[in-house]
């Protein structure tokens, strides 16, 4: 397996990835990309400036999974989205490697912290389906992965809860924020 850029001109590799979001977000977020329409506007986003757009190949040059991520904070902090992997493939350490390639590709470009949303809109934590309000942080930290949702997946990577929008996507379907920091603390900043 391979991870390089995927460029604006592979068009066959574009149509893969658009068709890989339909396909693996159909079950837990429909909405997501519903089409292969939406799914290739949000790849074409993906070569915008300053944007990162990764692929994983195989050995005959077929998409595995592809990653994408887009600075914040004046690129100290760059959101991963998305994230996809074939279905059939999951479980093989692409998402992990694709992880891992988008932190040194940030990191090389002075990037300290990557941050994103796991949305929950079917109840596959104990956030889903809940008011979290007035003490939403109370119930982030007894969260429970009802039905494997990928939250858990980021957390063996290092990605730590950091905080939860409630109703973001409608009543009861919430955003679950994560982050990690891809650098070691300055000298200054260790002593603490």
């Amino acid at each position: 397996m391979q991870i390089v850029d995927l460029e604006p001109a592979a068009s066959q590799q574009i149509e893969e990835v658009a068709a890989l979001l339909v396909e693996a977000f159909r079950e837990h977020h429909p909405d997501a990309w519903p089409d292969l329409e939406s799914a290739r506007a949000t790849v074409q986003e993906s070569f915008g400036p300053d944007r990162l757009s990764r692929v994983a190949l195989d050995d005959r040059g077929q998409v595995l999974g592809w990653i994408g991520a887009l600075p914040d904070y004046d690129g100290h902090v760059w959101e991963l989205h998305p994230l996809v992997v074939r279905p059939a493939r999951q479980g093989q350490g692409i998402g992990r490697r694709l992880v891992a390639d988008l932190e040194a590709w940030v990191r090389a470009r002075g990037g300290g912290t990557i941050r994103l949303g796991t949305d929950d809109e079917n109840n596959q934590t104990s956030l889903g389906g809940v008011d979290l309000y007035p003490q939403p942080l109370a119930h982030l930290a007894q969260i429970r992965n009802l039905r494997r949702h990928p939250y858990e997946f980021y957390q063996k990577l290092g990605y730590a809860l950091v905080g939860v929008v409630p109703d973001a996507n409608g009543w009861g379907k919430p955003d679950i924020c994560m982050a990690k920091r891809i650098t070691t603390l300055p000298q200054e900043a260790a002593g603490l």
